[in-house]
């Protein structure tokens, strides 16, 4: 019984350790840039500027059949699929638009480059875009996210723009902070673009 306490003991302390090392590079990659305006209890509004994207188009209508191929997709642009077999940074987070049309998974892209200069997708499904600048309401979660999680955030975020009088339009948007090799410190946002004046 001793031994297997001390090896359950060892194994855990390992998995903390991987994970240690897992956080501190994913903690240095660059976040797409936004200020926060206003904090109410339960969420936050945000404004982002204009950023550049790599987005993939599919039929998917749930987040199990999005990611993976998605990010399969987008990975393979960024880890050189391009024109001039480019690597580009990876960036956090990964964006998605899940719906009952045509869902969507993009990648932010560094600071550093714009639709100009980044190098052509090899793959004809990957596109190279300019977001608008928007205001959004975000509402945060923990764990593995699942389609149950975006439901459940999704109508929780409705509700609470309800209960403060802040009008929504477009989709519920899923934001994903963390590699899938992330057990602890995970982070996941679900958002959706308000109507806001400055002034409010």
């Amino acid at each position: 019984m001793k031994n297997l306490i001390i090896i359950l003991a060892s194994i855990t302390l390992l998995i903390v350790l991987f994970q240690s090392f897992v956080i501190m590079p994913v903690n240095k990659t660059e976040e797409q840039k936004h200020s926060v305006i206003r904090k109410y209890k339960d969420f936050e509004i945000r404004f982002y500027p204009s950023a550049t994207i790599a987005t993939i188009h599919s039929n998917a209508k749930t987040y199990r059949e999005l990611s993976g191929p998605g990010f399969q997709k987008l990975a393979g642009y960024i880890f050189g699929g391009n024109e001039g077999n480019k690597k580009i940074s990876m960036t956090t987070p990964v964006q998605m638009d899940i719906n009952d049309s045509v869902s969507t998974m993009s990648f932010v892209m560094p600071s550093a480059y714009s639709k100009e200069n980044l190098p052509k997708p090899d793959d004809p499904d990957v596109f190279i875009q300019n977001t608008a600048d928007e205001y959004v309401a975000v509402i945060r979660f923990g764990g593995y996210a699942s389609d149950k999680d975006l439901k459940f955030y999704s109508e929780k975020l409705q509700n609470l723009l309800k209960e403060n009088k802040i009008s929504s339009f477009g989709n519920y948007r899923f934001l994903g902070y963390n590699p899938p090799f992330q057990f602890i410190g995970r982070r996941n946002e679900i958002i959706v673009s308000v109507e806001w004046e400055e002034n409010k």
